[in-house]
């Protein structure tokens, strides 16, 4: 019976070590001088091979018997051999320490053309109808494997972006969190879309080579209202309404390209971005007026969480933006609008 009694004594006493050496501080510098004692399987040999004493590496291999509860090197004739244990773990203390040398590794060059990825980028479908020929030849040539993933953009953009959700979003924005990057990508202005047999035109526009709207005439139009977000009003509304006028929007959607076919076939007219209308209106038989109104052009913006500053591939996929706005549209309008919002007119006093 005592010899039972000592045996469980000496086996709590066993556990209770295993718990002070869990609860010990755990000295990474170890794994270190475990490989070099498994690689050489000497002690002498070790030492010389991080750079400590003889005496040094000794102690040293006193705690890793101690941290582990196993002799890693046991005395076989004049040699020293690697216990099961040891052997065992080997392979995975080499694996260790490869990974964090790779780690600690100043990056490998970036190229683009090895690179596979998937990008997701909220934009607008007039993002795409001005940028995406330019950038698909761009991407195409620098980086044929990565995947560009458009979705249209959201009210929750910014959270979406500090989420990861997202790499990059683009379009005017109002309030936006103080963290996040922004640049500004390209400009646009307002013209005024409507088919080219408009009836309302009358004759005296119809023929002119750059026909002008009275406010009263457009006031008097349907109007189609491209709403992206999905919320009525906008700066038009508010110019308008600041001379006590208001219009009647017939229909509102949340696409560029919809907006512009639906004007094409019916008398609505729609106040849409220059550089976008410009580029289907030959093709769909439409007029390009200038609005009766002092609408100021606007710049679009490019939206990315600060996390990814470093990143190589993200970084790459910003200036291809750049380059495409370069090649698509190069010329910029002065002094244009950066936010979403009132006027920055005053509003008149009647």
């Amino acid at each position: 019976m005592s010899r039972d009694r000592d045996r469980d004594q000496d086996k709590g006493k066993d556990r209770d070590k295993d718990k002070d050496r869990a609860r010990e501080p755990m000295d990474l510098n170890l794994l270190i001088t475990l490989d070099a004692l498994l690689a050489e399987g000497s002690v002498t040999r070790a030492a010389a091979r991080v750079g400590l004493s003889p005496p040094a590496m000794s102690h040293a291999l006193a705690r890793i018997r101690e941290q582990l509860g196993d002799p890693v090197l046991v005395r076989a004739g004049r040699e020293m051999v690697l216990t099961p244990r040891a052997l065992e773990l080997q392979p995975r203390i080499r694996s260790l320490i490869d990974e964090a040398r790779a780690l600690l590794l100043p990056p490998r060059a970036f190229d683009p053309a090895t690179l596979e990825r998937d990008f997701r980028i909220h934009a607008t479908d007039h993002v795409l109808t001005v940028l995406g020929p330019a950038l698909d030849e761009l991407a195409q040539a620098q980086a044929p494997r990565v995947t560009l993933r458009f979705l249209p953009t959201a009210p929750d953009d910014a959270q979406r972006l500090r989420e990861g959700h997202i790499d990059l979003a683009i379009g005017i924005y109002g309030e936006l969190p103080p963290e996040l990057r922004t640049r500004h990508l390209m400009t646009d202005r307002f013209v005024c879309a409507v088919r080219g047999d408009h009836p309302l035109l009358g004759a005296d526009l119809k023929d002119h080579p750059s026909p002008r709207l009275t406010l009263e005439r457009f006031v008097e139009m349907e109007h189609i209202q491209i709403a992206p977000r999905g919320a009525p009003g906008g700066y038009l509304d508010d110019l308008l309404a600041e001379r006590g006028l208001k219009r009647r929007v017939a229909r509102a959607v949340p696409y560029f390209l919809a907006a512009l076919l639906l004007v094409a076939e019916t008398d609505y007219i729609l106040t849409v971005s220059s550089r976008v209308a410009q580029k289907v209106a030959p093709r769909l038989g439409l007029r390009l007026l200038e609005p009766p109104l002092p609408l100021e052009p606007y710049a679009l913006s490019l939206l990315w969480h600060p996390r990814m500053d470093g990143d190589p591939g993200h970084r790459w996929l910003r200036e291809l933006l750049v380059h495409a706005v370069a090649v698509a549209a190069p010329d910029a309008h002065p002094s244009p609008r950066t936010r979403l919002g009132p006027s920055r007119r005053r509003p008149r006093t009647r």
